[in-house]
């Protein structure tokens, strides 16, 4: 673990859980209630839709075609706001592979790192996570599983588990 102030931090969401998913929206929490969000056009060879997806973050793809934006512009934007910073993920292990695929079919080079959240964790802060995220949901009452809620509600676990270890 290495000594960070408040993360920015990113999240997907993405077609399906398997190989044959892709993103389909991006968030990112930045510094203070500040985000960033975008709903993304899929690739015309993109074409895995896994229903139970869908029921996690309600995202139908009719939307993404109506109100996505396109790849490009996407991962412009994301270089743009994010050039050589570091940004942070709880689910890394999915999310990095996604970006990846976005950056790739945009034809564009990620000109940021993309981490996993357990980097900067230190073991107080994992003892305590759950429990805290589980309070900030509680607080905040919003049940909603998308991207930019997703990254704020990951950026405001840590801040509090941050002050509530001392660290």
């Amino acid at each position: 673990m290495h000594k960070v102030g408040i993360p920015l931090i990113i999240d997907v969401e993405a077609s399906g859980f398997g190989a044959l998913s892709y993103p389909i929206e991006v968030g990112v929490a930045l510094n203070g209630r500040d985000s960033f969000c975008r709903l993304i056009l899929p690739a015309p060879n993109w074409t895995h839709w896994d229903e139970s997806a869908e029921k996690t973050h309600h995202i139908a793809r009719d939307v993404l075609v109506t109100y996505g934006h396109p790849l490009k512009k996407v991962a412009c934007e994301l270089n743009k706001l994010l050039a050589d910073k570091i940004v942070y993920s709880d689910g890394w292990v999915v999310d990095k592979p996604w970006l990846s695929t976005l950056f790739y079919a945009a034809g564009e080079t990620m000109k940021f790192q993309i981490s996993p959240l357990e980097m900067i964790l230190s073991e107080p802060q994992m003892e305590i996570w759950h429990k805290t995220k589980d309070r900030v949901v509680e607080e905040t009452n919003l049940t909603r599983h998308r991207a930019s809620y997703d990254a704020w509600l990951i950026q405001e676990t840590y801040k509090r588990t941050l002050i509530e270890t001392g660290f």
